[in-house]
């Protein structure tokens, strides 16, 4: 009984390295991934976002680059493309023309403009998605912009608004009136940061349990990059696994040194090993 139970230690032992070992090379692989898409969009927010100008300033040389930039690429099936990709939200034109991904494009190069940006949900009634913006964070304020329709909401008088100043059926109505077309039913009665319905356990009501215990726990955490950058929702998983992994190989081997009593590779004594066999002087006798 007991070769059965150390066959199964070492079997799970040699799993979770094979496991932990591939999962520090996605996390290297992700890494790279990230620091490229970063690269990428400072050179793109550079181009179109004029040096030293003001946080306003930056917000509206975004949209005006959305809204008369340079042709980009056409794809008559933009439903094959990967919509959270940087790359790919920056340089076709049916993409820029949907809420969520004009969205996507740009909180990423608002945040390589160095501006405090979040994805906005309005919500319907049954808490399905009906427009997506976004807001930033203008003199401390957390201002709406409208990628969609290349916007700042703002009042009769310029003043930007917040979601909640656009709550006020007047000044929603104030805000959109310039701008042919708007929606009317784009309103902001109901919103999230966070829109959890497509999950599975749905059925268990799971958004209802989480904001009784914690209240307004999606403004609590940024997720703007964790839902708007494949690259970095990525990196930050394996980074989860990687520790994960980490502790569970420490559980395993204080269990096989306290309780097995089993001999188990250690790796750190054969690297110090060999590191003594490449650097130490030998002695001469």
């Amino acid at each position: 009984m007991a070769n059965v139970g150390q066959k199964l230690f070492r079997t799970l032992w040699r799993s979770t390295n094979v496991a932990l070992l591939l999962s520090v090379l996605l996390f290297l692989y992700s890494a790279g991934w990230e620091y490229s898409v970063r690269r990428y969009l400072t050179g793109f927010s550079d181009a179109i976002v004029p040096a030293g100008a003001a946080p306003e300033k930056r917000v509206q040389s975004i949209l005006d680059w959305m809204r008369s930039g340079p042709t980009r690429s056409e794809d008559l099936t933009p439903g094959g493309l990967a919509m959270r990709d940087p790359e790919t939200t920056l340089n076709y034109e049916k993409l820029l023309s949907v809420c969520g991904t004009a969205t996507n494009a740009f909180l990423n190069l608002a945040r390589s403009s160095r501006l405090q940006a979040r994805r906005l949900l309005l919500l319907a009634p049954d808490r399905t998605a009906k427009h997506v913006v976004a807001e930033v964070l203008l003199d401390g304020r957390w201002i709406v912009v409208d990628p969609t329709y290349r916007l700042i909401l703002r009042d009769a008088s310029g003043r930007m608004l917040t979601r909640s100043d656009l709550k006020n059926p007047q000044a929603f109505a104030a805000a959109i009136a310039s701008v042919p077309g708007y929606p009317t039913q784009y309103t902001y009665e109901k919103v999230a940061h966070v829109r959890i319905a497509r999950l599975p356990m749905e059925a268990l009501h799971i958004r209802r349990l989480i904001d009784s215990v914690s209240p307004n726990w999606d403004e609590k955490l940024d997720w703007s990059l964790l839902l708007e950058r494949e690259s970095f929702f990525t990196l930050t998983l394996a980074a989860f696994v990687v520790l994960f992994l980490l502790l569970l190989r420490q559980s395993l081997a204080w269990y096989a040194d306290r309780r097995l009593m089993i001999s188990r590779y250690r790796l750190r004594v054969h690297l110090g090993r060999v590191g003594s066999a490449f650097f130490s002087t030998p002695e001469i006798k």
